[in-house]
């Protein structure tokens, strides 16, 4: 099979609301293309693809992601285009139109994130659908599906193509020096809610942040929704009371995971020679579904809790991977007295059972045999890495990534499974909501909401950073008042632009790994890396070495002394970005305007009492200057 699934038609009908019209192939195996009928792990699909408020707008545009359906091993990436017609255009109208305006979306779910160029082409065959004005006429959506498979493929993700439609440039135009805020949001895993409305601009700005990560839309995505759909409030309420809180599974304390593992059974948990290990796998629970497809049992026939699905490769099943604190390797008994051994005495209990002591990493992983190419595919993160272990896993174990959420989804940001998201609305509901989120990103005000003090401290840019923001800014708009040059150029490019927050990140991990490295790192922020470290994607990182690393700078790419200019970068972003100094700003500019304004109105008073004043003022000065010669004489 190629990398496109389906392609369905969604339409509003306006006693069920948004449901599929058509898909092909089916939905459902053994179903006919017409059926309405959804799996499970896809019931919000028509939400999202006929997105809320789309009525407002002519045409529109959505990206979205569904979960894998039982047995699947990666996101579904889905690209919808949505138009209205009006009733009386068309030329065969069927009964249950009672409206004057038909609704209905196209759209693709493929394997591949391909969102631009997916999006163009299904433009175009929208507009033909549309065109027709009989959409009974469907021979052209299975002509579209067959193109697909045959032109697409994976190697489509290695060139520039998969960040077609992603600007930066426009991003960095708009955004200004918060580019490098909202690239930390996400490098520290926060609750982060994009809004903006119609949807073409909300999944724009938000993939195109993720586009400044390396690696991060090509492999970075497939496991970025495995979240439970909500199935009824009754249900809902019982999983609320028999699911174990959010720390059991993200971070599996020492005790918890030894009586975890005591409970397996004697078979249950094995250390071989090369580090590998089998057995129980802690993460977050993805859907009801999954559990019971994917779920391993012990020794006694019931079902393990803690289980990931599987990322493991077509040649090996050794692939999946487990985050877990080292010292479950420990007996339960050294456990309960690990207060009084002291660090070595733990550190060489570690050793002995074949685990580097060096940094204790909490995620233990076997290493990868995979010979000298590009990309490996990780044992820990379960992605395809580059030599530098990019792109970071920070879409995997329950941070979602959802470029479009439906409101029917709404729950997700507050369940219990669900460690954090980076997500876009166009529902007010969503951003009035302001305890689910730790940041609203207000894409239309270029206005990023950061909600606990202490979190904006962590975020606030030191001077290097200051330094690197401007120097974007500066490279983007420097040729922006020249048709002919704009975006031309390498420097101030789509490229470029990702290029600059590669080396930055590429330097951060340099850093990190350095000895004595307190005033390296203070470039790029002391409490943020000590926040980042602390989050989940570090931790799998960490887990492996990463050779190529050695030849990157390990320092700040604009890191030097302060100077002036540095005082004026502080001072311009503190105006720009603190309340007080936004007040101050809007004062100024509606005081100079009023200036302005009545200055015009009373010019010639004001001008003819001036010039009189100025007259007095000089014979007045001329009379006291000559006065003391006067004296004199």
């Amino acid at each position: 099979r190629g990398p496109v699934l389906h392609i369905v038609v969604v339409g509003f009908h306006h006693k069920k609301g948004c449901q599929v019209e058509f898909s092909y192939p089916p939905l459902k195996p053994g179903e006919g293309h017409d059926s309405h009928s959804l799996p499970e792990e896809w019931k919000y699909l028509p939400f999202l693809a006929l997105p809320d408020g789309a009525h407002n707008y002519q045409e529109d545009t959505v990206f979205f992601h569904l979960p894998p359906r039982c047995g699947g091993r990666t996101t579904v990436y889905g690209v919808s285009c949505y138009r209205q017609i009006e009733a009386k255009a068309l030329k065969v109208r069927q009964a249950d139109i009672t409206r004057e305006t038909v609704q209905k979306s196209v759209c693709v779910l493929s394997q591949l994130p391909l969102y631009g160029l997916l999006q163009a082409k299904l433009q175009l065959i929208t507009h033909a659908y549309f065109e027709e004005k009989d959409f009974s006429q469907i021979s052209i959506l299975k002509e579209l599906y067959d193109h697909m498979n045959s032109s697409l493929g994976c190697t489509l993700l290695e060139g520039s193509q998969v960040y077609l439609g992603l600007s930066p440039r426009d991003l960095v135009l708009h955004f200004r020096h918060k580019v490098l805020i909202l690239f930390k949001l996400i490098l520290l895993e926060k609750k982060v809610l994009f809004y903006i409305s119609p949807v073409n601009r909300l999944v724009g700005a938000l993939m195109t942040v993720l586009s400044l990560f390396p690696g991060m839309i090509e492999h970075g995505l497939s496991d970025c929704s495995h979240y439970r759909p909500r199935k009824s409030i009754s249900e809902d309420a019982g999983l609320q009371e028999n699911t174990p809180r959010l720390d059991d599974y993200v971070s599996a304390s020492a005790a918890d995971s030894s009586d975890t593992n005591l409970g397996m059974g004697k078979g249950g948990r094995q250390m071989t020679g090369n580090n590998s290990l089998e057995g129980q796998k802690a993460n977050v629970p993805f859907s009801q579904s999954e559990k019971t497809c994917n779920g391993a049992q012990s020794s006694n026939g019931t079902v393990q809790r803690l289980k990931v699905p599987s990322h493991a490769s077509p040649a090996s099943s050794e692939s999946d991977w487990e985050t877990l604190d080292p010292s479950i390797l420990e007996d339960s008994s050294l456990k309960e007295g690990e207060r009084e051994n002291p660090p070595s005495e733990q550190a060489k209990n570690l050793l002995s059972k074949g685990v580097s002591s060096e940094g204790l990493p909490i995620t233990v992983q076997p290493q990868a045999n995979t010979g000298h190419t590009v990309l490996v595919q990780g044992l820990v993160s379960g992605l395809e890495e580059d030599q530098y272990g990019m792109p970071l896993a920070i879409f995997t174990k329950g941070y979602l990534c959802l470029p479009y959420m439906a409101l029917q989804q709404h729950h997700l940001l507050s369940d219990v499974t669900v460690r954090g998201f980076v997500a876009g609305a166009t529902n007010i509901l969503f951003r009035q909501q302001k305890h689910l989120s730790d940041a609203i990103v207000e894409i239309e005000d270029a206005h990023v909401q950061i909600h606990d003090p202490e979190l904006r401290k962590i975020l606030n840019p030191t001077t290097a950073d200051l330094r690197f923001s401007d120097y974007l800014v500066k490279h983007v708009t420097e040729n922006r008042d020249d048709v002919f040059l704009d975006g031309t150029g390498w420097e101030g490019g789509d490229e470029w632009i990702r290029a600059q927050f590669s080396a930055y990140l590429h330097a951060l991990l340099a850093a990190v790994l350095q000895p004595d490295n307190e005033k390296t790192l203070s470039d790029f922020g002391t409490t943020f890396v000590a926040a980042w470290k602390n989050t989940h994607n570090y931790r799998v990182w960490n887990s492996n070495k990463h050779p190529a690393l050695a030849e990157v700078n390990s320092s700040h790419p604009f890191q030097g002394q302060y100077s002036v200019s540095d005082v004026k970068l502080r001072l311009s972003h503190s105006v720009q970005n603190s309340e007080r100094g936004k007040k101050i700003g809007n004062v100024m500019v509606s005081t100079s305007r009023n200036v302005v304004q009545t200055g015009r109105a009373v010019g010639q008073s004001v001008g003819g009492a001036f010039t009189s004043a100025k007259s007095a003022m000089s014979s007045w000065f001329s009379t006291f200057t000559q006065s003391p010669q006067s004296l004199g004489d």
